[in-house]
């Protein structure tokens, strides 16, 4: 049997190793939990009280006492935890132990190559793309619902939901914004509908990190209407020539190349469009400015411009005049991913504000001793983790092959309005602490406030449903 040498492994490499042996222990903790019950059970049949029970395995009986596991008595604790870190993998809805693994893979990236630097990216207003995309992309968390063939890791979509959320970890949001884009906003519609060769091209570097991708579809004048957009690509030949333009480019400014939304022909709006992969060094493209935005600092926001672009006919995605609907689908994915990216960033600052309101003291007593601070706080957690259900409730009929759509907008749409009512809260609870950028909550204030924008309007989320429910106004 050869020898392994752990320094030549790759981190996607140490990511499987981590995954195959959290199974083992899974497997193990199964089988001694089964020798527990059989414990148990010995005790019942003997007629044993039910606390010298209890206190028997505690003390005598426990098989999980070398492990480090809670006894029985033992479990109950007046100590907070937050939801992540009370969920384990035999009471989790739709994760397994894999996707505990690789959550636990990425956190390590996160506090080790992304967290330390947040500060210095969010000063600067961007942060190094290529560099993070390419330690992301090592480690496959830039495709690991993308097919195996071309860099990922050929898992299903609960596992890019697991990502998202631990993404969510960041202490920012301008930057899983922009893996966001890179993974799940920007390649779908290409990893689905692309040729072999526009993967070759453009997917497989993407999930490996070495090219940094953007999403072109939203314009001055159609943002959330999509189905208004004006840039056009004509065909000549054996190219498109492209004009027009883009704004709110996330990555626009880093990007190698653009998932490009444009009008392909005069009919019917939404069969008139196609998806493009469109590089962007090519002569004509202009990137127009970056954006200075309210929040979301460390991203880099482009509007960027076309002037008689050309490209291959072979760079389309797909058909001719099935980009609207590529774009639709794709928006889904999307809008489900930032619900669990933002559901992380909720539990932190919920749990950030319980540690600094029971330090901080008004009027002789901590501030999370005021009735109306500790009931607001309950009420914001009993929120959070009705909008998870929902989440994973579409998550686990969407990789079954049903149409989450109107749940994956329910899902946006509350997600977007509860961050906003949550972190306006729990600033407020921070007091004058909570006006200064010095503390993560303010920063969650200004960043979250594009969830109900972004990806989709409130009032569009709103329109969908309403059309689910049937209950639009008849034409």
């Amino acid at each position: 049997m050869p020898v392994i040498n752990v320094e030549d492994l790759t981190d996607k490499d140490k990511a499987v190793m981590e995954v195959n042996q959290l199974k083992i222990e899974v497997k193990l903790e199964r089988w001694l939990t089964s020798k527990c019950c059989e414990e148990i059970k010995e005790y019942i049949q003997a007629g044993v009280e039910e606390d010298i029970l209890v206190k028997g395995i505690a003390e005598d009986k426990n098989p999980f006492k070398e492990k480090g596991v809670r006894s029985l008595s033992e479990n109950v604790s007046s100590k907070a935890v937050t939801s992540s870190a009370s969920e384990t993998t035999g009471d989790h809805l739709i994760y397994t132990a894999e996707h505990f693994a690789l959550k636990e893979s990425l956190r390590k990236i996160i506090d080790q190559e992304i967290n330390p630097y947040v500060d210095q990216w969010e000063a600067e207003r961007t942060f190094p793309a290529h560099k993070i995309f390419k330690i992301l992309g090592s480690a496959g968390f830039l495709g690991v619902n993308k097919p195996v063939e071309y860099g990922g890791m050929g898992l299903d979509f609960s596992y890019s939901v697991a990502v998202a959320e631990e993404l969510g970890n960041i202490r920012c949001g301008g930057v899983p914004m922009a893996i966001g884009v890179q993974s799940d906003m920007a390649t779908p519609a290409l990893a689905r509908f692309g040729s072999a060769e526009l993967k070759k091209e453009f997917l497989l570097p993407s999930i490996v990190g070495d090219k940094v991708a953007c999403l072109g579809v939203s314009e001055v004048g159609a943002g959330s209407d999509v189905s208004s957009i004006k840039t056009k690509a004509v065909r000549q030949g054996d190219e498109y020539v492209i004009n027009g333009g883009k704004m709110w480019t996330t990555n626009g400014t880093q990007a190698d190349w653009m998932c490009l939304l444009a009008n392909t022909s005069d009919g019917p709006p939404h069969r008139n469009k196609s998806l493009f992969c469109l590089p962007m060094n090519l002569p004509g493209v202009q990137i127009a400015r970056k954006i200075d935005k309210l929040g979301m600092w460390s991203s880099d926001t482009a509007e960027v411009f076309f002037d008689d672009v050309r490209i291959p006919c072979n760079n389309i995605i797909g058909q001719e005049g099935m980009g609207f609907t590529y774009q639709m689908l794709q928006f889904q994915e999307e809008r489900l991913w930032a619900v669990a990216n933002v559901l992380t960033v909720m539990d932190n600052i919920i749990q950030e504000t319980i540690q600094y309101t029971r330090q901080r003291k008004i009027f002789k007593q901590p501030v999370l001793y005021h009735q109306t601070v500790h009931f607001r706080l309950a009420e914001l957690q009993t929120e959070v983790e009705l909008l998870r259900s929902l989440l994973h409730r579409a998550t686990a009929l969407y990789i079954k092959g049903n149409d989450v759509t109107k749940l994956a907008s329910m899902a946006k749409l509350k997600g977007g309005r509860l961050v906003r009512e949550l972190s306006d809260s729990c600033l407020q609870f921070w007091g004058g602490m909570g006006f200064t950028s010095d503390v993560l909550v303010t920063r969650v204030y200004r960043d979250t406030r594009l969830m109900s924008i972004g990806g989709g309007a409130d009032e569009v989320m709103l329109g969908i449903i309403s059309k689910y429910m049937d209950t639009l106004p008849r034409k």
